[in-house]
């Protein structure tokens, strides 16, 4: 367990570096003056060369590439090139905003996906099953920007249920923020909910027809018992490697909802980022997701090898 753990770190590490490389060199070629974005089309030349100098994007690129690196590793993500401030408070802002976001998604998402699954499952080819699937799959074709101005509509405009904008203003308590970020939620649920329940129907219709599965019920198991101690089990290990993956997609997938209920999130703070040529704002919230996404499916590997112990020794099936 401690060299998969080592391994698993040692991965982790070669990941990000290389998502640096990626991210920072990616940047610096986008089209786009950082000087003449902050600046405005009219400035002078002379002014838009001055605070490029100012700003560093002059020098060499690998020494901006070693500079910025080393200040990452420091945790100083460098100066916005729109606020003419440190990138880290942002970010940290913007971060924690997501997380509350895709933290209320995930807890609606995650029983129901799993649910959803498990009973399509049980009721393989009939009514249930087909109503499930067909719903899912149909919801995870929709775009977030569809479904988001669909509930708007509906359930902001229409029914006047739940406001439209997901920011709750400074200050505000647990239920206000709740309601605010309710609507903006939906939409991922309605996404996510497609790819979780395919997962944990066909892990479930593979426990159900393994060999374990019959003994137990020859054995006289009560059905409850028989899905709760043997199915289950083993039959959510893939889908919980599929709510590793989209957990990144949670927090720096948002760019179209958040930016849709026009809510200070990750998401939405690298897409201005990008508008208004921000590099600095735009690699640190790029690398942000790297980290957020090696940290899940670390999570998910873990989970796995404690649930399954032939992970832990190494055996085969």
């Amino acid at each position: 367990m401690a060299m998969f753990l080592l391994r698993r770190l040692g991965l982790m590490v070669l990941t990000l570096w290389i998502l640096s490389l990626i991210v920072f060199f990616a940047g610096q070629i986008l089209p786009g003056d950082p000087g003449r974005a902050t600046l405005g089309q009219f400035a002078s030349p002379s002014a838009v060369q001055a605070l490029d100098h100012q700003l560093g994007v002059d020098r060499p690129l690998l020494t901006r590439y070693l500079s910025w690196l080393g200040g990452v590793l420091h945790g100083d993500f460098g100066t916005s090139y729109a606020y003419r401030s440190a990138v880290e408070p942002f970010i940290r802002a913007a971060l924690i905003n997501s997380i509350k976001l895709a933290l209320l998604a995930f807890v609606i998402v995650v029983p129901l996906g799993i649910i959803g699954g498990v009973v399509a499952a049980l009721y393989e080819g009939r009514g249930v099953d087909r109503v499930i699937s067909v719903t899912g799959l149909s919801l995870a074709s929709l775009p977030e920007f569809v479904t988001g101005i669909v509930v708007i509509v509906v359930f902001g405009v229409t029914l006047k249920w739940l406001p439209v904008t997901a920011s709750a203003g400074q200050g505000s308590g647990v239920l206000s923020q709740f309601q605010h970020l309710i609507l903006p939620a939906i939409p991922l649920v309605l996404i996510l909910f497609g790819y979780i329940s395919r997962m944990a129907r066909a892990g479930t219709i593979e426990a159900l027809n393994s060999d374990y599965t019959r003994t137990a019920v020859l054995k006289g198991l009560p059905q409850t018992t028989v899905i709760r101690r043997h199915v289950l089990r083993n039959s959510l290990l893939p889908t919980i490697t599929v709510i590793a993956t989209q957990t990144g997609y949670l927090i720096g997938g948002l760019v179209v909802v958040e930016t849709l209920f026009n809510y200070q999130g990750l998401g939405n703070l690298i897409y201005k980022a990008a508008v208004a040529k921000d590099f600095a704002m735009l690699e640190a919230g790029v690398l942000i997701i790297g980290v957020v996404y090696v940290l899940a499916t670390l999570a998910a590997d873990l989970l796995l090898t404690a649930l399954n112990p032939r992970l832990r020794t190494g055996g085969s099936a």
